[in-house]
Formats: C-alpha cells, structure tokens, sequence
C-alpha cells in the first residue's frame, strides 16, 4: 500500500510524540558523509560478511539462495553453502544449498550461475522467461512493486517471475545479493567518479536510497508471492565495516589492476581455499535487468515504442508535469502506475531525475557524454562496459523472438574477463 510522500525519509525514523514528528534513530558513522581514512583489511571484511550470511541463515522454513553468477550472488551462495553444514537449518533441510536463476534462454546470467552452482555443488533450479511473458506481467509487476520507475521496473519482472516459480517449491526464504554495489561502488559509472571524496559521497547517496530502488524491488518482488528475502550485505555492522574503509581503495584504478569492487574481490580471493573460480571472482559487473539477457531491455523497448507515439511523448510535460518521462518507455509504465494509483502523494513517493548505469542524478555530472545518453542499463556507461551500446547495433529485429541481437565487428563479447 503506498503511503504518504512524508515518507520518502521514513527508514532509520521513529515518530516523536513529543515532537510531533518524525526523527532519525539510525544514525550510523557513514550518514554524514565524512571521508573516512580507516586502512583496508581483506581479511576483516571477510569475516565481517560471511558473519552477516551466517546470521542469515537461521530459519525454520525452506530457503536458498538467489544466484545470478554475478560476484554478489556467488559469494552470498560460497559462504552459505561453506557454512551450511554447520548451521542449525541443515539437520532440518538439509547440507545441500538450494539456488535459483532466471533468465532468457541464453542469457549470461544463466550460464554464469550454473557454472557457480556446479563448482559449488547447490541443488541448483533453472528457470527460464520469455520476453512476451515478462511484457504480460508488467502490470502486475507496477503493481505489486508500486514505482514507475524504469530500471526498478527492468529487474522487478524477472524476480517477480522468478519468485512466483520458487514459492511453488515450497520454499519461503531467499538470500540475496543486493546492496554490494551501493557500498562498494560497483555501478559502471563509478569508473568516471573524479576523485575519492566524491566516489564515497556517491555510495553514501546510493545507500540511503537503496529503499526507493533496490530493496524496494528485492522486498515487493518477492513479498508478492509470499516469500521473504534476507539480503547480508546490508547488514548495519557490515555496513559499518566497509564504509569505514578509506575511499581510495574503492577506486576502481586500471593503471593497479582494480576494477569495480575490486576490495570485495580481493577479500575474497583465497588460493588455498578458493571461494569461486577467478574468473568469476573478477566478473565484470553485470546488472540484473541486462544479465537475464540483452533483448529482454530491447523488447520493452520496442513494446512501448507501439503503445506509446511521438506525439504523446511530445505532450508528457502537460499529462505528467511532475516527473515528467522522457522515453516511450517511462511513458508507457507511468501509464500503468496512475491507472493504479492515480493519486498526487503516490507518485510522488517515486524519485525522479537523470540517471545513466544507474548513477544518481549527481554523478551524471562526471561526464559530459553521459548527459546525451541517459539510460539506467549498465550498457549505457560508454566506454566501460564490454558491450556498451553503440548506434550502429541493430537489436530490434531479435527482440521478441529472445534471440541474441547481432553485434557489429569489433565489439567486445559480454563475457570478457575485466582483470
């Protein structure tokens, strides 16, 4: 149920009834945004997380983990699955780690996630979507979800499809991967942060929205079908732990070998006792929307270009003056979302603003370019993703069919290994 836009500032609150108001009791060192200068310690930041997944699995209902192949999710499923055994829930369900995937046929993320699952020996479930399938369930998707937002709406349908074919296995919790990118920088776009003020100004401004984004899909998506997900990364002392890190060594630096998260990586790069194989340790990052498959992005696109014309993308700013869209397809889903919840404080309990990669409006200024291409997939950080968009990529005819769009000569495979 969609409240209030007082409530756009609600997590870490109590209301006062002395002071008639809402007032924050979270208030956590990172919150203000400080540059911190604590050194790194690979081995405290293990710890630190396998505690979070640890405390995590305690429960009495039947559970798994929500594996996409990228870094997060896999090493979510190699703690838990390390810790199994040892825990309370393996006399009651087993030592075997359950772990899903969705995807279209082919996608990345599918392949990825098998191979993470086989070198961790889960019960690992398949499942596969079609893209006229995740167009059909858009309206339930907005809502369940209540957002019109389009990269939040991009990913809440394949975990909506997802999380409906997971509790008809009876299982009830998950373990999921979000947050990591918020803490650690993990966004393409953090390429271009200029320096390490700004880099960790950014994470602190991607945490404190995580409800209006992230957790928001990972909760409503899931929650629709009555299951529960647990996400480790988010855990406040884990928080803590690597937000007290000295920004620096965040930085993604490709003259020292670092890339996105390269901290997170390192810790957890152990040669006597792997984790993962290495090149899935040092997997580009892969946002979800674009890991389920390249023309699931390319197909709502194209759905919308047919529901939504010129001239109504031309009149938006008198139909939805607040927030206004400025795509066919943040058209056609702000369509759906006031057919639901036509009122003024429901809309605007969704942020606005430009995005790319899913940069918040702010980092957007870190480059020139970014400002003609606004555009929340990953593929839209120019320059650093390995199959970054291109003008000359011919995507439409492929996109309903769910076969792979041709790439023009020169252009790097997805997969390429980022060391």
């Amino acid at each position: 149920m969609i409240v209030n836009d007082s409530c756009l500032s609600c997590p870490g609150h109590i209301y006062s009834s002395k002071q008639g108001a809402l007032r924050r009791w979270y208030n956590p060192p990172w919150f203000s945004e400080q540059i911190p200068s604590t050194p790194y310690d690979p081995l405290a930041l293990r710890k630190a997380f396998e505690k979070a997944v640890i405390k995590r699995l305690m429960t009495d209902v039947p559970f798994g983990v929500l594996l996409s192949g990228g870094l997060d999710s896999s090493l979510v499923a190699a703690v838990a699955s390390r810790h199994l055994a040892d825990s309370e829930a393996s006399q009651q369900w087993g030592s075997q780690l359950h772990t899903f995937c969705i995807g279209l046929e082919g996608s990345p993320d599918l392949k990825a996630a098998r191979e993470v699952a086989d070198y961790l020996r889960t019960r690992h479930h398949q499942f596969h979507f079609t893209v006229q399938e995740g167009i059909d369930a858009l309206e339930e998707v907005i809502y369940h979800v209540e957002t019109y937002d389009v990269t939040t709406i991009r990913a809440s349908t394949p975990m909506f499809l997802m999380s409906r074919k997971i509790k008809s296995l009876g299982v009830k919790m998950v373990i999921s991967g979000e947050g990591s990118d918020e803490i650690f920088g993990g966004y393409l776009y953090f390429h271009k942060a200029p320096n390490k003020e700004e880099f960790h100004q950014e994470t602190c401004r991607k945490i404190k929205a995580l409800h209006l984004y992230d957790c928001l899909r990972a909760n409503k998506s899931t929650s629709a079908w009555g299951v529960e997900a647990r996400v480790p990364f988010l855990d406040k002392e884990f928080i803590n732990i690597a937000m007290s890190i000295d920004p620096e060594w965040k930085m993604i630096r490709p003259d020292l070998g670092r890339i996105e998260k390269w901290v997170l990586r390192n810790a957890f790069d152990d040669e006597k006792n792997p984790y993962l194989p290495k090149h899935i340790l040092y997997r580009q990052k892969e946002q979800f929307s674009d890991g389920v498959g390249y023309s699931w992005i390319d197909g709502l696109k194209d759905h919308a270009n047919k529901q939504v014309t010129d001239a109504m993308l031309m009149n938006a700013s008198f139909v939805y003056p607040e927030n206004t869209p400025t795509t066919k397809e943040a058209y056609y889903y702000r369509t759906i979302f006031e057919k639901f919840f036509p009122k003024n404080s429901a809309r605007s309990t969704v942020p606005g603003g430009p995005s790319v990669a899913c940069s918040t409006a702010k980092a957007v200024e870190w480059d020139a370019a970014w400002s003609k291409n606004l555009d929340p997939s990953g593929r839209a950080a120019l320059g650093v993703h390995a199959a970054a968009y291109e003008e000359t990529v011919d995507t439409k005819a492929a996109n309903l069919k769910n076969e792979p769009p041709q790439k023009p000569q020169g252009m790097l495979e997805k997969t390429a290994a980022v060391a």
